[in-house]
């Protein structure tokens, strides 16, 4: 599956695919960093998974240069493709910038940068675990 270009790729299969790819990434994390009841656990991966924590990864890893021209146009392609009046537990713009967010690790995954989307898997870690600190 390697190959896929990024300007034309369905940016919403791209982020049904990169859901389950961070997913997958975050339930190892947090495997490794604790033991403790499986819900503890979970409750903890939740804080990585949800659009809040993804959208504010993105946003930083925008910010920050961190992504390649071409990464950051297909979040924002991704994030101007998504329609969704009212997403549960987050705001319009949260929800679109994480759906932008999961359509790169989709489009990572798909296209074999597996070295590529571990860094952008750890750095988003990361900010999160930075803004959680700084009492978000």
């Amino acid at each position: 599956m390697t190959g896929i270009d990024p300007k034309t790729a369905d940016t919403t299969a791209l982020a049904y695919l990169g859901d389950a790819v961070y997913e997958v990434y975050i339930r190892k994390y947090v495997l490794k960093k604790g033991r403790g009841p499986m819900h503890q656990i979970n409750r903890l991966a939740v804080r990585y998974v949800c659009a809040d924590s993804q959208a504010a990864a993105v946003k930083e890893l925008m910010a920050s240069a961190f992504l390649t021209e071409q990464e950051t146009r297909l979040v924002k392609r991704a994030r101007n493709r998504t329609n969704t009046p009212k997403p549960r537990g987050t705001t319009p713009q949260d929800y679109k910038l994480a759906t932008g967010f999961e359509a790169l690790i989709g489009w990572l995954y798909s296209d074999g940068q597996t070295e590529r989307l571990e860094q952008v898997v750890r750095e988003a870690v990361r900010i999160i675990e930075e803004e959680e600190k700084g009492g978000r």
